[in-house]
């Protein structure tokens, strides 16, 4: 029997998109200035948040800030402005980002990790990939159409899977050079074009640590802003139980007993090894495996 997952972080989002509304620039028009509009205030890519740690909605005042059209909230259109740049640090630096998204309520978290994952895009496509001509946005914003050549272009979702590999009740995660000390996780890696999930589970945990894998099952799915990634969290057999590591992909890599993994999550800091913060999807994995019928 399959345990149900826990509550995923960035998922859950209450905003109506609105589709409808994208495709009419005069309605979207009206609704910015119609008194009634609200944007998100951010600092960059950053949420400011307020004595209660809400999302901070400000009064909709037209400057010359492009303006994304997130959806309809409690009856009221919802914008967010684009900043100038990407956030071009690593995201393991950005404490001030942790500290502040381990504040935020389940929606809002979800409410700030869609329209940061599309500002982004547009503050990192403004350009045309075919021609090079600058790019101005549609659909309002959910589009960018190139003032030269007249090609459009869609915010991407990149496909990521990230998966537990058992082998006689041991789970095996590993570490990144990059990751605070004591941490390990799930192994992860980018779907490559030409291959299905499961092809792409088996090639990542054979290339990072010489692991080969059957029946991959996919569990479940994880919107990550960082910058646009969609983590499908699956679940692999190991044949072999040896590790031969990529040094280039994980510093270390170990079998971890069910009870360790407990351990673990329970006691942050004090267990064999820290694990993934709430708010990533492999710390969903590792609840879900943990508690799980045995």
């Amino acid at each position: 029997m399959m345990a149900a997952p826990p509550a995923i972080g960035f998922a859950g989002s209450p905003m109506d998109r609105a589709d409808a509304l994208r495709r009419d620039p005069a309605a979207i028009a009206a609704l910015a200035a119609g008194g009634d509009a609200l944007v998100l205030d951010l600092d960059g890519l950053l949420p400011r948040i307020d004595e209660r740690d809400r999302l901070r909605w400000l009064p909709l005042v037209p400057d010359a800030a492009e303006l994304v059209f997130l959806g309809l909230l409690d009856g009221r259109p919802r914008f967010a402005a684009v900043p100038q740049l990407g956030d071009a640090l690593p995201l393991l630096a950005r404490q001030d980002l942790w500290h502040l998204i381990g504040a935020l309520s389940a929606a809002d978290l979800a409410l700030y990790g869609g329209a940061r994952s599309l500002i982004d895009w547009h503050a990192r496509h403004r350009f045309c990939a075919n021609c090079g001509s600058p790019t101005v946005p549609a659909k309002g914003g959910w589009q960018r159409d190139c003032t030269g050549c007249g090609a459009s272009h869609f915010p991407r979702t990149d496909p990521v899977v990230i998966m537990l590999v058992e082998h006689q009740d041991r789970l095996l995660l590993g570490r990144q050079a990059r990751f605070p000390p004591g941490r390990y996780s799930a192994l992860a890696g980018f779907v490559e074009p030409g291959e299905t999930l499961e092809e792409a589970v088996a090639r990542e945990v054979r290339e990072e640590t010489g692991v080969p894998v059957c029946d991959v099952r996919y569990l479940f799915s994880q919107p990550w802003p960082f910058p646009s990634q969609l983590m499908l969290a699956c679940v692999a057999q190991a044949t072999d139980h040896r590790l031969t590591l990529d040094p280039d992909e994980l510093e270390d890599a170990r079998w971890f007993t069910r009870a360790e993994v407990g351990r673990a999550l329970d006691n942050v800091g004090e267990g064999p090894f820290d694990p993934p913060p709430a708010t990533a999807v492999a710390y969903n994995l590792l609840r879900w495996w943990t508690d799980r019928p045995i």
